[in-house]
């Protein structure tokens, strides 16, 4: 009697030999025009008759292109997906969400903040329920060199000087009374193909509220949901402190 065939799935759900497929789509940076064989076996791990097992149905379906040295480059099909994504990407679908646990974590209000030239505009926004808060409209303009999400901003955007790079150090920024005399913030960057900034993820509170403890909390939560909104819009998050000690005294 014929013994039936051990399906190809992995422990966790997914079929294996898909995700080994991706695995060496994976592979390729945008710094890489081609790969040969032996460097796609030492990036994935693959045994080399794996690689060319999978590699030959990537090519037949166009994710492959095989060069007449024998090395790999990505194909038209894989240039196709990348133009279907970004037809369909809403930045708001993905950073919304993370806003609103942030504040369901913090109780306060979390911002997104891009750079427009040389001010700041408060992209995403998602109130804190609390009486007392931070007043700003969504889309509305802030200064760069007030507040910590202006401050994030200009430091990964070329800033000079010792601030910007203490916050390029510690991936955060925390002020206190910057923008606005009785108010503090809390803003770590948020990245997408690697290293490329895409914007700041904030939390703003009244001072009344911003004691030591409530920094360590909310530090934590900043730098958590940063790092996770990196890691969706493919950026690099393994640059992200657990919960990045603020160096000196918080400005006040």
């Amino acid at each position: 009697m014929a013994t039936k065939q051990k399906p190809d799935v992995e422990p966790g759900g997914g079929v294996a030999a898909v995700e080994r497929a991706l695995a060496i789509l994976d592979a390729f940076t945008e710094q890489d025009r081609s790969l040969t064989l032996a460097e796609v076996a030492t990036r994935t791990g693959f045994y080399k008759s794996t690689i060319l097992r999978l590699a030959a149905s990537l090519e037949k379906k166009g994710y492959l292109i095989r060069l007449a040295d024998g090395a790999w480059r990505m194909g038209a099909a894989a240039a196709r997906l990348g133009a279907v994504y970004q037809s369909a990407f809403d930045l708001g679908d993905i950073v919304e969400p993370v806003l609103q646990q942030v504040v369901a974590e913090t109780g306060e209000t979390a911002a997104f903040h891009v750079r427009d030239g040389k001010v700041r505009i408060s992209l995403y926004r998602v109130e804190s329920p609390q009486r007392i808060r931070d007043h700003v409209r969504q889309g509305e303009h802030l200064p760069l060199d007030r507040g910590a999400g202006g401050k994030v901003l200009v430091a990964f955007t070329g800033g000079k000087g010792e601030e910007s790079e203490q916050i390029r150090r510690d991936k955060l920024c925390v002020s206190r009374g910057d923008r606005i005399a009785d108010l503090g913030g809390i803003s770590a960057p948020v990245f997408s193909d690697g290293l490329k900034l895409v914007g700041a993820l904030t939390v703003s509170l009244p001072l009344s509220r911003f004691d030591e403890t409530a920094v360590k909390k909310h530090r934590s939560v900043v730098l958590t949901h940063a790092a996770a909104l990196t890691r969706a819009l493919g950026g690099d998050a393994s640059i992200y402190p657990a919960a990045a000690p603020v160096r000196g005294r918080i400005k006040s």
